[in-house]
């Protein structure tokens, strides 16, 4: 157990030192990439289905974001930059899909912060243009996923499993078996160390900035509708369920601690985006139980040791499929 540990968590420490920093909620690379440019699919098969197409604009609909939104890793990997990671079933094109929209524009990319909304992002395959120059004054829907990179959610994942490997390798815990003998040596690193801080000001800050984006989409694109789409849960509400997937890799008390960052995040992402006049879709509350550390025929998002094929800390084709539900709930509500 001690050494499946700490293998999971030299996985988390790769992910946020080798990924070229994408966030909890972004990692870069993989194979494929996306079009920038396709027109709207047919219904693509995914889980869960909604039993009716909901009513909503008819477009034209320009997806904008991370990897959650991207898709990384999720087959087809489709289109012509492809460091982006995108993804011909990705949650915009099951939305566009289910709408059936006049037009569809996916320029979500891998690594994206909301920099990158402006500026030109550089992949390790190829160079995705400002993903707001696809908006223009007849743009009716657009959604947008991101955030989690400015707050850098993968390098707090990576702390932590930093401090408990350390925590582990010098003997604490030994009789308890668990790698920080009850403890939350990542919280105590953030709450009262080195990293006192820090978390709540990177969250803080990549709110600010997207309030700022949203601002600037809604100057581009008047007429559309806007939603931020937050992030699906990355681990359970009961820490002690990670013992399986994580071993003494991380302790419980820390898996805790990432959990509420990233409620933190969802929630200072909500307030911002309502602020600035967007609707805030919750893909958090509907992925309770389908976390990364559920069943593999369960859960939503992969593990650090994913399943053949697919990206650690990033969700599977049942979570996008499960992020285009909440979507097309909202254009619906």
């Amino acid at each position: 157990m001690r050494r499946t540990g700490l293998l999971a968590a030299a996985a988390l420490i790769c992910l946020a030192g080798c990924s070229g920093g994408n966030g909890g909620t972004g990692g870069s690379g993989g194979s494929g990439g996306g079009a920038a440019q396709r027109p709207a699919s047919a219904e693509q098969p995914g889980e869960p289905t909604a039993s009716s197409t909901p009513a909503g604009p008819s477009g034209p609909y320009v997806a904008l974001g991370d990897s959650y939104t991207s898709g990384l890793r999720i087959p087809p990997q489709v289109g012509t930059v492809p460091g982006c990671g995108r993804s011909g079933a990705d949650y915009p094109s099951l939305v566009a899909g289910r709408l059936h929209v006049t037009s569809f524009t996916d320029v979500s990319c891998s690594g994206a912060t909301t920099t990158d909304l402006t500026s030109p992002q550089r992949t390790g395959d190829g160079t995705n243009p400002p993903q707001l120059d696809a908006l223009s004054a007849d743009t009716g829907l657009v959604t947008v996923g991101i955030g989690g990179n400015d707050a850098g959610f993968l390098a707090v994942v990576g702390r932590c499993a930093v401090e408990n490997v350390r925590h582990t390798l010098a003997g604490a815990g030994a009789s308890t078996g668990g790698g920080a003998g009850g403890q939350a040596p990542c919280r105590s690193y953030y709450t009262d160390g080195a990293g006192r801080g820090e978390v709540g000001r990177k969250v803080d800050t990549a709110g600010e900035r997207l309030g700022a984006a949203v601002a600037e989409i809604r100057r581009r694109a008047p007429q559309a509708r806007v939603y931020v789409v937050g992030y699906p849960a990355l681990l359970p509400a009961d820490p002690t369920s990670c013992a399986a997937t994580l071993g003494a890799g991380m302790a419980p008390g820390d898996v805790a601690f990432l959990a509420e960052q990233e409620q933190r995040l969802n929630a200072v992402l909500r307030q911002r985006a309502e602020a600035a006049g967007a609707v805030f879709v919750d893909t958090y509350s509907g992925s309770r139980g389908h976390d990364m550390c559920a069943g593999a025929a369960t859960r939503w998002l992969e593990p650090p040791q994913p399943a053949a094929g697919l990206a650690a800390l990033h969700p599977n084709e049942r979570g996008a499929a499960a992020m285009a539900e909440a979507v097309l709930a909202a254009v619906a509500h």
